[in-house]
């Protein structure tokens, strides 16, 4: 589909879990805020959460790199205990997503703001409620879509399928990055972002290399290296200005 210049926000999808989408999109809340910019964030759907009365190790990093002044049920409104897909966490705690009034909130919350970050839960196969999956939920908040990959082994596999099902669906697409890319690279990590960019149709943003530390420190250090990538101008031309 054609791409968005100066979209109102983007949808942070991953290729699967713990691809580190939560950390770069809590970078780029924080490189945002910073800049000057009205950023807002939600992460609609959130599993595995200890006290489910307050926001998931997620939400609250979100929350705390955009510095929002939003309430917890705007930014983080579906919170479960079990560590399972939200479809089927909310099936066993017995609190059904309300998958309608979750699309309209978090377009009032687009609204709301300068510019949005919202961020999916695992990859766009993921079940919410009632056949709905997190690349319906992309659709009809209607932002465009950012994919983040892990530069792992395994990473051409899983960035084509999601990219594919992405095309297929008529998702917006502005890109994808390379996520935690090692300082000391294997073959495949090495040429994972050349065999990527001959392959794909959308956009290599960014290569995001490997940082250490702990989350704040991680997500602080990512936010302060973006404005240095060589592809920079490519990801900076789909955000806004303070």
């Amino acid at each position: 589909m054609p791409v968005t210049v100066n979209p109102a926000g983007l949808f942070i999808t991953g290729t699967g879990t713990a691809v580190g989408k939560t950390i770069f999109t809590a970078a780029l809340a924080l490189h945002l805020r910073k800049s000057g910019v009205d950023v807002g964030v939600m992460k609609p759907l959130e599993s595995g959460v200890e006290d489910v009365a307050t926001a998931g190790k997620d939400g609250e990093l979100l929350r705390w790199a955009s510095a929002t002044t939003d309430s917890l049920e705007s930014t983080c409104p579906y919170r479960f205990k079990h560590a399972a897909a939200p479809g089927t966490a909310a099936r066993i705690e017995k609190r059904p997503v309300h998958y309608t009034d979750l699309v309209l909130s978090a377009k009032e919350l687009v609204e709301r703001h300068q510019f949005t970050l919202i961020e999916g839960a695992g990859g766009l196969m993921v079940p919410i409620a009632g056949g709905f999956l997190i690349s319906d939920l992309a659709k009809d908040i209607g932002l465009p879509m950012l994919v983040v990959a892990d530069a792992r082994l395994g990473t051409i596999n899983h960035s084509l399928l999601t990219l594919l099902a992405a095309r297929y669906l008529e998702i917006e697409v502005v890109g994808y990055i390379l996520n935690r890319m090692p300082a000391a690279p294997s073959i495949a990590e090495q040429t994972a972002p050349h065999d990527l960019a001959s392959l794909t149709m959308e956009e290599l943003l960014a290569v995001i290399p490997e940082v250490e530390g702990d989350t704040h420190k991680m997500i602080e250090q990512i936010s302060s290296i973006l404005p240095t990538l060589p592809s920079w101008p490519l990801l900076k031309k789909y955000l806004p200005q303070a």
